[in-house]
């Protein structure tokens, strides 16, 4: 099972090159090189403020580009991993490892399967190579 592990953080919180948020980022690395090591981990990546982004917005048929920072948003998305896992247990418990910051939230959200669109997709689509050894929408 593949899941989706995004790491959410409050938008106030400023990012600053403070020996804390220094100790944070190694503690994060240590985390990540136990999921690697684990064979878990498959990607990742931190994402760079919002002030930065771009969101575009369907109204209809038109599309309108919004610069970021995104007033509406509580918490944003700061990071992402991909991790391959037994079950949802195995994430959580996994997730639950990891360092806490006090600024956030994760949030896991498990990437549809084959077996999840039987009926929506032929096997045929399924088993199109696209992108490496993944079928047509990226399932295993």
């Amino acid at each position: 099972m593949r899941v989706m592990v995004f790491a959410k953080m409050d938008p106030n919180v400023p990012m600053e090159p403070t020996p804390e948020q220094l100790e944070a980022f190694q503690a994060m690395d240590r985390f990540t090189e136990e999921l690697v090591a684990a064979g878990v981990f498959v990607a990742g990546a931190g994402l760079k403020p919002e002030s930065e982004s771009k969101r575009i917005v369907d109204q209809g048929t038109q599309r309108m580009v919004v610069d970021g920072p995104f007033a509406e948003a509580r918490e944003v998305v700061a990071g992402f991993s991909i991790w391959e896992v037994k079950d949802m247990d195995e994430a959580l418990a996994w997730a639950m490892k990891a360092p806490n910051f006090g600024m956030g939230a994760v949030e896991i959200r498990p990437f549809f399967e084959a077996a999840d669109l039987e009926g929506f997709v032929s096997p045929e689509e399924l088993a199109a190579p696209r992108d490496g050894d993944r079928g047509r929408l990226g399932v295993a």
